[in-house]
């Protein structure tokens, strides 16, 4: 099973297609999508705007493969889960996000092993047929480590400690 999500903020249409478009290729595989406020309504996968928290991480547990906007969250769920995901940045050039910074993600993490960086729905279409060489990496804990932890409370104590993003960039390259 293939599960899609485009996050919750803003509608994610062009991706929403494009995974639609190759699901009516291919309806011998499942495909099961969170579309959020998405104006395009797919015919050929499953879909829904939300999912419950607890429903969601089941899915992505269960599923062989997740295709996702840029989103960070969805990238650390997937190399805490081992799975292979396939990734879409929205372009603030076409109103999909107000900033580009899912762009600068891709560019920064598109090469971790695990995750796969589609240039655009064609390329994303190529990378989805070709979903059996596809495979995940597990280079998460699924707990922080105990520095992490430590980092954060003191940054929560004391505002002289690292800023955040010094944290999480120290989680991702020790």
């Amino acid at each position: 099973m293939i599960l899609l999500s485009v996050g919750t903020q803003l509608p994610f249409d062009r991706l929403v297609e494009a995974v639609d478009q190759w699901a009516s290729r291919h309806p011998e595989v499942e495909v099961i999508a969170q579309i959020g406020p998405s104006n395009y309504r797919p015919t050929a996968m499953k879909s829904c705007a939300f999912f419950e928290p607890d429903r969601f991480r089941k899915l992505q547990a269960q599923c062989s493969l997740m295709v996702s906007h840029a989103g960070i969250g969805s990238i650390i769920n997937a190399l805490e889960l081992g799975k292979p995901i396939i990734i879409l940045g929205r372009d603030h050039r076409r109103h999909e996000h107000r900033n580009g910074h899912q762009i600068s993600t891709i560019t920064r993490f598109g090469d971790l092993p695990g995750i796969y960086a589609a240039r655009d729905e064609i390329h994303l279409m190529e990378l989805l047929d070709r979903v059996d060489l596809l495979a995940g990496k597990n280079i998460l804990p699924p707990s922080a480590p105990e520095d992490f932890i430590k980092n954060i409370e003191n940054y929560a104590a004391n505002a002289k400690a690292l800023p955040f993003w010094r944290i999480l960039w120290r989680l991702f390259f020790p």
